[in-house]
């Protein structure tokens, strides 16, 4: 049995050695399997980073309980609660707690974040957060005195700066792996990432940047379609070469073409954003929807999904507002994009349309959910939100059933574009990153461009064109700033910033 009674400098030290006993197995699972842990070197590594590890935890915890009790406690029993959420995911989906994850779980809407329950979840909580949380909240810390806390302190720092100056040689190893590092190491991976989040959110958001004002060249009748894609790999898609037929429909349609792409990023937001923006940046410019309709362009904006950039349209509609025209079982999937959509081109007093239909379709853990029945085309599927427990087979024939549904919508699109005559029209799909499906051990997606395999980032580009005179480039393959540029050739619009590089129409 744990005592309830402690002195300051021993609870700080037994909650560093807790902390470091139920969050960092994969710490350290990482560190040995990507050094030589046998070598004297290795070893030095090792024995550094756990020593680390303990005293820089003890020494934030001991610090927070110095200057009040109270909140030095409630501290820590949020740490170890949000500590056991985040180790349940590492350890589940392979995750990395970095600051692209940080905005993929702040970004998160409470539908998506529901899909991820189960009872291994609440056990982790249980177990790793609440039980520990109890005994910190009755636990009695007996104080200490001033001079005691900045001896103790002291000695702390000194023993971290001596093993800093120890692994100088090592520097470089630990520089190079420093996003996984910095990303598996509890409770900091998350509370250090979240401060950057929100800091570089707000320099972002200060304000967009316009770009300079475009002008229509001609009153022709054009129409682009945008679909954004959602955790869709070019792999798993029978145009792209797969053995498995998940594209029965779009493989039979002409006038349809494909590219090799990449994603510039491995979760939605960043995604969505580079789809959007003429030029990979960091600051938030103009989007695509917003820059269109500010010059008068007719702009649509369909969604079941979400993170996308701010959208300054007319025209916004998302799940709920599209369901109350929607009938039939096709409105609990994304084929509720597809709702009055002809109608509302037809409608339209504009010459140039752009529509946008974000996606959710191949959104993971629950790859099951994401389509009708009548497109289970590949069986048996994996059930469970613990991709881990499914075999391998069950988890690609759930997430292929996703492809099939997705082949289908778009087809559907195209059909719906075939009947209006009086446009050139093309569909442009493009999906924001692409989705492990344990390869590797790893799962779904979100870890750093950088270190991430090429199932989260390689993408498809697919496009098809009405019988206009629009044809393609012979390009290759592109990237998703191609869109932009693309739209803006398609639909005739004159810009300052339009790159003919970056464009894949003749």
């Amino acid at each position: 049995m744990l005592k309830s009674n402690l002195r300051l400098s021993h609870f700080a030290m037994l909650m560093s050695f807790i902390n470091f006993l139920f969050f960092h197995f994969s710490f350290f699972s990482f560190v040995v399997d990507n050094l030589d842990s046998k070598s004297f070197n290795g070893s030095i590594i090792i024995i550094s980073l756990i020593v680390s590890v303990l005293l820089v935890n003890f020494m934030v915890f001991y610090i927070l309980l110095f200057l009040s009790h109270f909140v030095g406690k409630l501290l820590l029993v949020l740490f170890f609660f949000i500590n056991a959420i985040a180790i349940y995911f590492v350890n589940t989906y392979s995750v990395i707690i970095d600051e692209s994850m940080i905005g993929n779980v702040l970004n998160t809407n409470f539908e998506e974040s529901g899909s991820f329950f189960s009872i291994k979840l609440v056990v982790y909580v249980i177990v790793l957060g609440v039980i520990p949380g109890v005994y910190i909240v009755k636990a009695k810390i007996i104080n200490e005195t001033f001079n005691k806390f900045l001896i103790t302190s002291s000695l702390s720092l000194l023993l971290v700066l001596i093993l800093v100056f120890v692994n100088a040689n090592n520097w470089l190893w630990i520089d190079k792996n420093s996003k996984k590092l910095g990303g598996l190491v509890m409770p900091w991976s998350y509370s250090v990432n979240v401060s950057l989040f929100y800091i570089h959110k707000h320099k972002k958001n200060e304000k967009e940047i316009l770009l300079p004002n475009a002008t229509i060249k001609d009153t022709k009748k054009a129409i682009v379609v945008l679909v954004i894609g959602e955790s869709a790999r070019s792999q798993n898609f029978s145009l792209y070469g797969y053995a498995k037929n998940t594209n029965p429909l779009l493989s039979k349609t002409p006038n349809l073409h494909h590219f090799n792409a990449t994603s510039l990023a491995t979760y939605t937001t960043a995604g969505v954003k580079s789809i959007l923006e003429h030029k990979r940046t960091d600051d938030l410019y103009e989007v695509l929807p917003n820059y269109l309709y500010r010059n008068n362009v007719e702009v649509i904006w369909r969604t079941t999904n979400w993170g996308e950039p701010p959208i300054h349209i007319k025209n916004y509609q998302n799940r709920e507002s599209l369901k109350l025209n929607c009938k039939g079982e096709g409105c609990n999937y994304d084929e509720i994009l597809l709702t009055g959509l002809k109608e509302q081109i037809v409608s339209s007093n504009k010459n140039k349309i752009l529509i946008v239909l974000h996606t959710s379709t191949s959104h993971g853990p629950t790859y099951s959910k994401k389509y009708p029945i009548e497109f289970e085309k590949f069986k048996p599927v994996c059930k469970s939100v613990e991709l881990g427990n499914c075999s391998h087979n069950e988890l690609i024939n759930a997430y292929d059933n996703t492809i099939v549904y997705t082949d289908y919508i778009l087809s559907k699109v195209i059909e719906d574009l075939k009947q209006l005559k009086e446009y050139n029209s093309t569909m442009i799909y493009v999906s924001d990153h692409g989705e492990s499906l344990g390869e590797k051990n790893l799962y779904m997606h979100g870890l750093p461009i950088s270190i991430a395999p090429k199932e989260q980032y390689e993408i498809p580009f697919i496009v098809w064109l009405s019988d206009g005179k629009k044809q393609l480039k012979p390009n290759k393959t592109v990237s998703q700033n191609y869109v932009f540029h693309s739209v803006l050739n398609f639909l005739d619009v004159q810009s300052p910033i339009y790159d003919e590089k970056m464009n894949i129409f003749r």
